[in-house]
């Protein structure tokens, strides 16, 4: 690991959780981010990265599933610690061993329920909907071969009104991510490096 712990954050859509981990490990000395990835073109999470200043990296399947392009560019930007923020695809064996331990995912729900394949952004949130749950969060894990499997880091939790929308859910547990992600991820950057 570097004296400077260097980040690349995966990301698919608008780039809210990017955004908070940019400016959160801006204002600290103790590890900085150095590569977005994405794999959507025309991805707000890639207006965030030129607003701050961040380099970027647009990925397609290809790119994902064969060690070549993507491998090449995190080893150029020296990547220690891999942050997923809204990142959709799977992550394949190659990078998960390149990476042993070094990749972390935020989750919005509390897993092991609301996870696996297709649950994410709103279908988390219309699911947890309609089974009427008291409570709704998020869970910081590490990335395994598996989707949403990985040893749990951390889980916050919020509580929801029977009147609370699939939108609204969507809300609190968006307020969750953004205070918890970025303090969360520099912890464990801390206590791996």
């Amino acid at each position: 690991m570097s004296a400077i712990p260097r980040i690349a954050i995966f990301a698919s859509g608008g780039g809210s959780n990017a955004r908070q981990l940019i400016r959160h490990f801006a204002g600290t000395v103790s590890a900085e981010v150095v590569l977005l990835v994405c794999n959507k073109p025309g991805a707000g999470a890639l207006e965030v990265a030129a607003a701050n200043g961040i380099p970027s990296l647009l990925i397609n399947r290809a790119d994902l599933e064969a060690d070549g392009l993507l491998a090449s560019e995190l080893g150029k930007a020296r990547v220690d610690v891999i942050l997923l923020a809204g990142y959709l695809w799977k992550i394949p064996g190659w990078l998960i061993a390149r990476y042993p331990d070094r990749i972390l995912n935020i989750h919005p729900a509390l897993l092991p329920s609301f996870g696996g394949k297709g649950m994410y952004g709103h279908h988390v949130h219309e699911a947890v909907h309609a089974a009427r749950e008291s409570y709704s969060g998020i869970t910081i894990h590490l990335v395994n071969e598996h989707y949403d499997e990985g040893r749990i880091i951390f889980q916050a939790s919020i509580a929801l009104d029977h009147t609370d929308t699939p939108a609204r859910i969507e809300e609190k547990v968006r307020a969750l991510e953004q205070l918890h992600y970025p303090r969360v991820a520099e912890q464990f950057i801390f206590t791996t490096a």
